[in-house]
């Protein structure tokens, strides 16, 4: 009697756990969904999305992908005179209201310099509780706002916090969105500590890695020097995303985390 009362415990207590991740999950509004690895992109493009080999092959380079989301910002000019100063790419995912509109000319330098300009919504509205004409006007305006200043609508998007499911990647199959995930965060929206910032980027280093910083925070850009830096020492070549996948490309509504 004991181990059978031990056993509907264990299996009860199983239950209620699973009963609150699934309760978790539908707050969240994130569902499963398949995820590609820019390796794989690389190595496996399609016979009609293949791009062309870049200046630098990642399939035999240890190549890294800086990305800097929800600027441009009052900081940004300091970060885009580093990376030009470090022979440095990136990838901007940018948000579109009081930044897009409100700094055309950085979003103009950003693709003057050789940086790939992303789509970040609008408003940094959380998709997964949007309806789809929601989703569609976050992504929207935003393409639309880049568009008019580079004269490019952007091909990739990052979804605030990371939050995707099968609406948000049908709205962005229709606007020509790749979804692009990360493979480390310094959690620099949580510390001004530029230190602390540079050491959390560098334990999660790896490569063909995607690194999420935001250019909107004041301990992110004084932590940029040192990161490349020491990224460089480690033998890392900083490359854009779409660099991080040719010849392989993004396409559009898939979603891609390393």
């Amino acid at each position: 009697m004991p181990w059978k009362i031990s056993t509907v415990r264990r299996r009860r207590t199983a239950a209620a756990l699973v009963a609150v991740v699934s309760w978790s999950l539908a707050l969240s509004g994130c569902t499963s969904y398949d995820t590609t690895s820019p390796r794989d992109a690389r190595s496996h493009p399609s016979d009609d999305a293949k791009g062309e080999r870049g200046a630098v092959d990642c399939g035999k380079e240890r190549c890294i992908a800086l990305t800097f989301d929800a600027g441009p910002a009052k900081d940004t000019p300091r970060l885009l005179d580093i990376l030009k100063e470090k022979k440095v790419s990136a990838t901007f995912f940018l948000l579109g209201k009081n930044h897009v509109v409100k700094h055309p000319d950085l979003v103009r330098r950003m693709a003057a310099e050789g940086h790939e300009v992303a789509n970040h919504t609008w408003t940094h509205q959380i998709l997964t509780e949007r309806d789809a004409d929601e989703v569609r006007e976050e992504l929207s305006r935003t393409q639309n706002a880049i568009e008019k200043i580079t004269g490019h609508k952007p091909t990739l998007m990052r979804p605030p916090q990371g939050r995707t499911d099968d609406q948000v990647a049908e709205v962005s199959r229709d606007l020509g969105l790749a979804q692009i995930l990360w493979s480390a965060t310094a959690k620099d929206y949580s510390t001004t500590d530029s230190a602390l910032i540079k050491k959390r980027v560098l334990d999660q280093a790896d490569r063909d890695g995607i690194i999420l910083l935001h250019d909107i925070y004041a301990g992110t850009v004084p932590a940029v020097p040192g990161i490349i830096a020491e990224l460089k020492k480690r033998g890392y070549t900083f490359v854009t995303v779409p660099q991080l996948m040719a010849p392989g490309v993004a396409e559009p509504g898939k979603v891609y985390r390393p």
